[in-house]
């Protein structure tokens, strides 16, 4: 029973400070602080964030409104400065926090953990969706000649529900660059989208022994070498190819599985490229469509 306790202190509470206090020490981030330390502006913008606040003087504004609560929430009972605030966020180390989210979103993801399909292994699905940013403010952000923007790259694991990496880069990025972040898993299936047909990396996948499933551009240049008879239904085509393009082949030497799906629901047919020979076809259509969890975590 959580009576008497604020809901903000109750979400804090799944928290691993002792953790964070490594971090903390390990960065150098509580050095020469008297009051306000990592841990509180942690909690400072955790406030702001889920109370939708649009700015560090509305953060301010909203947590000197609460004054009286502030030291039952955790934040600590002495009023926070907007300098003091911008101060700390501009000049501790990002990493404290960075390692510290990567470090809850993997707990939540041993935690969450659940089986939607019947295929051993983890599936993640990695997307990224664009946010609007006032060039005048972000110039580093520069998208187009009049507009500016930044990338959310995010690795989302399907089976748990939550995020289990991220990374942010300017909105001129192409997605399919980011591939060479991703901290790959022997023995996970890697979801991808059209955008992500990257040879190089689709067979950095392969000798990590993982899996990926990608939907192919429609321009790829292949051979078909093997044929497999007595398909499901709606599948297609189930087949082993070569890539014929002079660059593609020499960044993908090896045979690749195509396999064609219609989807009666939607309607469209769906052309999928993978290397887990080891699933039927209707599997790997399953675990594209599944993919879409991140679209709607986006």
């Amino acid at each position: 029973m959580n009576q008497g306790q604020y809901v903000f202190s109750q979400l804090v509470s799944h928290l691993d400070r002792n953790h964070f206090n490594y971090l903390a020490r390990k960065y150098g981030g509580n050095k020469y602080v008297k009051h306000f330390s990592c841990w509180n502006q942690l909690l400072a913008m955790m406030f702001g964030q889920l109370s939708n606040r649009e700015s560090l003087r509305d953060v301010v504004v909203a947590l000197e409104a609460h004054h009286s609560k502030c030291k039952f929430l955790g934040i600590g009972s002495k009023p926070i400065a907007k300098t003091t605030l911008a101060s700390a966020n501009q000049n501790r180390d990002y990493r404290i926090f960075e390692d510290f989210a990567f470090h809850m979103m993997k707990e939540a993801c041993e935690k969450r953990s659940t089986n939607l399909l019947d295929i051993p292994g983890k599936k993640y699905a990695f997307d990224s969706t664009t946010i609007p940013l006032c060039l005048s403010t972000f110039s580093w952000a520069r998208f187009r000649r009049k507009k500016g923007g930044a990338k959310a790259h995010v690795l989302y694991d399907i089976e748990a529900q939550v995020p289990a990496f991220y990374t942010v880069t300017t909105a001129s990025k192409h997605d399919s660059v980011e591939m060479s972040t991703i901290p790959y898993e022997p023995n996970a299936y890697y979801i991808f989208d059209r955008a992500y047909v990257s040879f190089k990396e689709l067979y950095r996948i392969r000798l990590t022994d993982s899996f990926y499933v990608v939907i192919a551009k429609t321009i790829l240049k292949y051979k078909i070498v093997k044929w497999k008879r007595r398909m499901p239904k709606n599948v297609l085509t189930d087949a082993e190819g070569k890539l014929t393009g002079y660059l593609s082949e020499k960044k993908y030497p090896e045979l690749f599985r195509l396999v064609r799906y219609y989807d009666e629901e939607g309607e469209r047919e769906f052309t999928f490229l993978t290397d887990a020979k080891h699933l039927n076809a209707l599997e790997v259509a399953e675990l594209y469509k599944k993919r879409w969890l991140v679209e709607l975590f986006d």
